[in-house]
């Protein structure tokens, strides 16, 4: 443990040092941020390996010896960082243990370099960079050639503000074309820029630079009779400081988190980068009362927006069965926050996948959610690569059963053939109940798993015969009565679904939520499709060759016949319960693609989907320059925004209706 809390130290130091002090940082933010915990972890189990050279007792990095030193008389601290909306809450709750109903300001999180401003008798005397903290570096001469930062106030007093340097984007693009047509490095992005600006030691270089500044802190405001840090913004203003016109001060937590989710959304349509949100108490003397730790401030904390695209270490590629015996390969990751959660496991899908991207154990990966929601292993990053790292191999034999694997020649993935082995058994029991499936609540993976390894379930039909073992579950933690019987119920209800749900459930190869419902329209009961030939199956449109195939040979199978003919005899419905409207068409639903976006009077979302699907049109969650038209209702969302942004045809309830009725 004494060995990798000395080596995280000298990362951070190392870190620390090209970050704050060379202004060109190795790693993501993400990276030296997932250091850090682990460093505050082992502090945290063990304090008695606690150095004097922390990282965690001390603020930025080393002062370069270029510029002078500067003291700062009161220390300029960074803040805590939170990432979700627990974080922020657990926050607030901290904050209510000494303060009532607490009242906060929220402020965009400028991505550039802090500064201090030192002002005597209404001049400007002194600009200064945070440093490490303690002592930073006297920035002064540049600092004068920043236009948005006044050389006089209006009032003679000697007064010190803080704030944050930056570049805005349009600077940024333009001094990056300038380095390229004269054949300079380009800057990463504008926060490097700024700060590589701020340091030249001449300040006709950043003059050039056009660099801006925001203000959004007064050290002492109490010394000018003012008491709320809302008022000091206000005051800081009047003496002609630029201060963020989006700054709000709220009236609870609730607030606080409309305020960021508002701004996740609007953040790329600001002139400048924020990387997050500042959230401040706005009662000084509470500010006082609360003071600081060693590192932050107790009263303030910095939410983080989730990473767009993180790097972490791609520590082992495993591999799982999945219920129709596919076998996929895994990542195993350092873990790592993308988008709000932590990361650690990532489909690499196939073997061809791993092999085209050049995946190798041991690699730095970017790591991004597809779509917000699924974690995709993008790349590998090459240049990190130090000679330890080993080649992927594929497996050849199942990991549960150790059955030979099989790979059809017209397909990506390899396949577990034995019907038998327990992980694809497993994950069908799971499938089977999952939401899009059969809907049964109370049952959950590990649950399952705990049913099958009991011998309670070992195929589908067993689901329907749990009510028979009732004394048995009662000896179970976790279950009660209440929660046994709600189980139950659930698994009744779960009769009376219509085809497509148990079509989907069945978990026969490659039939998804959609082609399941294509085929419950067409052939309407289970006997039907039971019935339909290869010939038949493979001319219905989205079906095809290899679906049809996989259809036939599911209904061959002699164990899936005894299953299916025991699901009838149980009671569970074999019919389409939904609307079948074979002949209603419009030119302007049929083969279109729709996004649905807000809240109708006349329908529920999920209702107008079927609508619209029967009608032969198709319902998309997203919005690309795919869609034919976007529905709108009350509280439409970010979906109505990107669709009028994209030019795409937008239609309210009065249109809908009328082509409805059309």
């Amino acid at each position: 443990m004494k060995e990798r809390y000395d080596e995280l130290i000298d990362i951070l130091n190392k870190l620390s040092y090209e970050y704050y002090t060379l202004d060109k940082p190795s790693v993501s933010d993400q990276e030296y941020d997932r250091y850090m915990q682990e460093l505050l972890m082992i502090e945290e189990k063990h304090p008695e390996l606690i150095r004097d050279d922390s990282p965690s007792s001390r603020v930025g990095g080393l002062v370069l010896d270029e510029f002078q030193k500067v003291s700062h008389e009161v220390p300029m601290l960074s803040l805590g960082n939170v990432f979700n909306e627990d974080e922020l809450i657990k926050f607030d709750e901290r904050i209510k243990k000494e303060v009532a109903n607490p009242h906060y300001v929220c402020e965009l999180k400028i991505d550039g370099l802090s500064v201090s401003l030192t002002y005597k008798n209404g001049k400007l005397v002194r600009g200064a960079t945070r440093g490490n903290g303690i002592i930073g570096e006297d920035i002064t001469a540049n600092v004068k050639t920043i236009k948005s930062i006044p050389l006089s106030i209006p009032e003679k007093i000697d007064i010190e503000v803080r704030g944050e340097i930056y570049m805005s984007k349009k600077t940024f693009n333009e001094l990056n074309e300038e380095r390229a047509l004269a054949g300079l490095d380009l800057f990463q992005n504008p926060r490097n820029a700024a700060a590589g600006s701020i340091r030249q030691l001449d300040s006709s270089v950043a003059a050039k630079r056009k660099l801006d500044a925001f203000l959004y802190h007064l050290p002492e405001a109490m010394k000018y009779d003012i008491y709320s840090h809302y008022e000091a913004l206000k005051f800081m203003k009047r003496l002609g400081f630029v201060v963020n016109k989006n700054i709000k001060r709220v009236n609870n937590i609730g607030e606080v988190i409309e305020y960021i989710n508002y701004w996740t959304e609007k953040r790329d349509e600001l002139e400048y980068d924020i990387d997050g949100i500042v959230i401040k108490l706005d009662d000084l003397k509470m500010q006082e009362k609360l003071g600081f730790t060693a590192k932050y401030p107790k009263w303030a904390t910095a939410y983080k927006f989730p990473a767009k695209e993180v790097l972490t270490k791609l520590k082992d590629i495993v591999f799982t069965v999945g219920r129709t015996g596919q076998i996929t390969p895994n990542a195993v990751l350092d873990p790592v926050r993308v988008c709000g959660s932590t990361i650690k496991r990532a489909t690499l899908h196939n073997e061809d996948n791993v092999i085209s991207k050049g995946f190798m154990i041991g690699d730095i990966v970017s790591i991004r959610k597809a779509g917000d929601v699924i974690p995709e292993v993008v790349a590998p990053m090459i240049e990190r690569r130090d000679g330890t790292e080993k080649e992927f191999k594929m497996i050849d034999k199942c990991p549960i059963c150790g059955t030979k694997l099989v790979r059809k020649e017209e397909e990506a993935d390899y396949f577990c053939p034995n019907i038998n082995c327990e992980a694809r058994k497993i994950e069908g029991l799971i499938h089977f109940v999952s939401r899009g499936a059969m809907n049964i609540d109370g049952l959950g993976e590990r649950i399952i798993e705990d049913f099958y390894n009991l011998g309670y379930i070992k195929n589908i039909t067993d689901f329907y015969k749990l009510d028979s073992k009732k004394e048995e579950l009662m000896e179970l933690e976790g279950f009660g009565t209440k929660s046994i019987n709600n189980l139950l119920k659930s698994i009744e209800d779960s009769k009376n679904n219509s085809l497509e749900r148990l079509l989907f459930a069945l978990g026969i190869r490659q039939v998804g939520a959609k082609t399941a419902t294509i085929l419950s329209k067409k052939f309407l009961t289970l006997e039907n499709i039971m019935k339909a030939s290869y010939e038949e199956l493979k001319i219905i449109h989205d079906i095809g060759d290899i679906i049809a195939r996989n259809i036939v040979d599911y209904f061959n199978e002699e164990n899936n016949l005894k299953i299916i003919n025991e699901l009838i005899k149980i009671g569970v419905n074999t019919k389409y319960l939904g609307v079948v409207t074979p002949n209603k068409t419009n030119e302007n639903i049929t083969g279109k693609t729709f996004v649905l976006t807000g809240t109708l009077e006349n329908y529920t979302r999920d209702k107008l989907k079927q609508i619209l699907e029967d009608m032969g049109a198709n319902v998309s969650g997203s919005v690309s320059k795919k869609t034919d038209v976007v529905i709108y209702g009350e509280q439409a969302g970010s979906k109505y925004d990107k669709a009028v942004n994209l030019g795409i045809e937008m239609w309210n309830e009065e249109r809908l209706l009328s082509e409805l009725k059309e």
